[in-house]
């Protein structure tokens, strides 16, 4: 249904978490290029890490999760496959899922130029999508299990669980509940483009957020009003926001025990990863 600048000025003042859609649309064939040029980009770490930071992510997840073995590895949302070619050249065997086409077609494009690599990707949406059997480790980065709600992250953990052999590991990087919240209550924002993630053509994007203190949720909202028709657009994106018991004991719930605690997917405190943490849980 076309909106207009009153949908706007009429909308809801702060819509339940997961109201207005569960997810901004990756899959969406114009939307997943314009997202894989962030992805790419070495100007800002807002989709992926730039590259530096990914090797030193990469270097500790082999030494000390992995051990220095070369293990057989999921990585759940795997984007464009920037950490898993960088594992498989350990020497470790990758399989990546994520939403995206054009992030799986990158990834398949990268592996492909590098024969010996032992890389496969399927283009699915995790709540959704086989995760296949015998990994050694599962891995959801850069805070991507917080976007669903309890009950699909639940389940995702399960999977997870039954994906991985006795004594394999999962990781995760989640996004901490201060800085969801800190985020949900900076208040409204915008800005204009001439191109941008949102749209190739001229637009504006106006942010509002809201933070669910009994849901323990935050709720941003864009609205992208076509520069040239005015024309409104409108996404939502809610982040689940666990506190660390809450996570632990979700993990458990799934079957992961042994849950260990990390400061960055670096292992120690680091810029840029303050509000990042990591555990690793074992079956």
């Amino acid at each position: 249904m076309t909106k207009t600048i009153l949908d706007i000025v009429e909308r809801q003042p702060e819509p339940a978490p997961w109201s207005e859609g569960d997810n901004i649309p990756w899959n969406d064939p114009g939307f997943s290029e314009r997202m894989l040029a962030e992805h790419l980009s070495q100007e800002h770490d807002l989709a992926s890490r730039r590259i530096e930071r990914i090797d030193r992510h990469v270097e500790w997840i082999f030494s000390e999760v992995l051990k220095s073995r070369p293990a057989r590895l999921l990585d759940l949302a795997c984007g464009p496959g920037l950490y898993t070619i960088r594992l498989a050249r350990l020497g470790c065997e990758c399989v990546g899922i994520d939403f995206s086409p054009a992030s799986i077609r990158h990834a398949e494009d990268l592996a492909a130029h590098e024969a010996r690599l032992s890389c496969t990707y399927h283009q699915a949406d995790v709540r959704d999508g086989m995760f296949g059997e015998d990994f050694d480790l599962a891995m959801m980065i850069y805070g991507q299990f917080n976007v669903f709600p309890r009950n699909s992250g639940l389940e995702i953990l399960k999977k997870a669980h039954e994906a991985l052999r006795p004594g394999g590991a999962l990781l995760l990087e989640v996004q901490s509940r201060e800085q969801i919240k800190r985020e949900a209550e900076r208040g409204p924002s915008w800005y204009s483009t001439r191109s941008g993630l949102f749209s190739a053509a001229p637009h504006l994007v106006l942010e509002e957020t809201s933070w669910h203190e009994e849901a323990g949720a935050s709720t941003k909202r864009f609205w992208i009003v076509d520069g040239q028709t005015g024309i409104v657009s409108s996404h939502a994106l809610s982040n689940e926001a666990y506190t660390e018991q809450e996570l632990i004991d979700v993990l458990r719930s799934a079957g992961f025990q042994d849950v260990e605690r990390f400061s960055s997917l670096s292992g120690e405190a680091a810029a840029g990863d303050e509000d990042l943490p990591v555990v690793v849980a074992r079956c």
